[in-house]
């Protein structure tokens, strides 16, 4: 069926257009239904033996037919007005127009079409506003910070002294991760994916990540404590070791914000089939289940959103793992350990165990 359309559009693509010029629809198939009504009318007449009508009749026909044309093609019109009003005010920034139609045909599907562009125009142009928005805040904070701290020192209220320093730096690497997170989403939408594959040791590679969450939680203030549950010493994953860094990284200091005092964030890794598992937990309060699949949208921060963040890490850690063919997923706490709080689970494909590959 599919081909025979195609076809059929090339053939008809070929032929004039006489009623381009007619500036309404409904004119359009008054005409096209009055021509085709006059020639299947003389052929009626011919194949009746030229039997004498009467103009009379005849003109009082067409008016009639011209009529219930206009006033059964009204239905088809309405939709198409309806998209006119509404793209000239979406052009002027007003998303919230709709087409309201039943009709199954090429207007419906039409005007189906329209609302999703207009639900989908909509939804960018709110996180437009939320971008800005979060980016301000971000950049205000430690901008702020800074300035306030350059200030005293420079007239002479404070030293600069290596705790003063310290807060620079904190403050300093805090715009520096908001800039490399901007970058990645540009590099996102413009499809440049470096990638640098490699077998990656899968132990190893998270006592480092966890090790590197425990000082940065040390150095936030942040009173947590990193459980690292490893299966199998043995267990490899081919991948880019940075990029997968940058998704660990992100998760478990989400982890240890949402954690409370004294709190536990756990990183689990198993092995099921042919994937690899990663499970991170936290002892908060976790994300209620309508929130769970939002979570990973472009500056979405969510109900837990505390102290900060522009709501592009997950969206970018995402990212990631479907460049490796894995999924990301904020899981029920039943689903994995039971254990109350936010449960994320990231699949990687590939795992191997490199005892027992070798063997036969």
């Amino acid at each position: 069926m599919s081909r025979l359309r195609r076809i059929a559009g090339a053939v008809f693509g070929w032929l004039p257009r006489p009623l381009d010029p007619v500036r309404s629809i409904k004119a359009k198939l008054s005409l096209a239904l009055g021509f085709a009504g006059g020639v299947g009318l003389l052929v009626l007449w011919y194949s009746l033996e030229w039997i004498p009508l009467r103009a009379s009749f005849l003109a009082v026909a067409v008016a009639l037919a011209l009529v219930t044309l206009q006033v059964m093609a009204h239905g088809a019109i309405v939709p198409l007005r309806q998209m006119t009003v509404a793209a000239r005010e979406m052009a002027h920034g007003d998303y919230t127009r709709r087409v309201r139609t039943h009709s199954r045909d090429e207007v419906g599907e039409l005007a189906a079409a329209f609302n999703q562009m207009a639900s989908d125009l909509a939804a960018a142009d709110r996180q437009r506003r939320e971008l800005i928005a979060n980016v301000s805040h971000e950049l205000r904070t430690p901008i702020t910070a800074l300035r306030g701290l350059l200030e005293n020192v420079v007239d002479g209220v404070a030293q600069p002294s290596p705790a003063e320093m310290r807060t620079a730096l904190a403050q300093t690497e805090r715009l520096g991760r908001l800039v490399a997170e901007l970058l990645d989403l540009s590099r996102l939408d413009a499809g440049v994916v470096p990638m640098q594959r490699e077998t990656i040791a899968v132990a190893g590679f998270l006592r480092q990540v966890v090790a590197e969450a425990r000082v940065n939680a040390a150095g936030g203030g942040r009173d947590v404590r990193f459980e690292l549950d490893v299966r199998d010493e043995r267990l490899t994953v081919p991948g880019d070791p940075e990029r997968l860094h940058q998704v660990f990284a992100n998760l478990l200091d989400n982890a240890a914000r949402h954690s409370p005092p004294g709190g536990t964030v756990r990183v689990r890794v198993e092995r099921q089939d042919d994937d690899l598992l990663f499970a991170v937990a936290d002892s908060g309060d976790g994300i209620p289940a309508t929130e769970r699949d939002r979570v990973f949208e472009r500056f979405t921060r969510g109900e837990r959103a505390t102290g900060g963040g522009t709501g592009l890490g997950l969206a970018i850690a995402r990212w990631v793992v479907q460049l490796h063919h894995g999924t990301i997923a904020v899981v029920d706490p039943a689903d994995d350990d039971g254990a109350p709080g936010c449960h994320v689970h990231v699949r990687l494909p590939g795992a191997t165990t490199p005892a027992l590959t070798g063997s036969t």
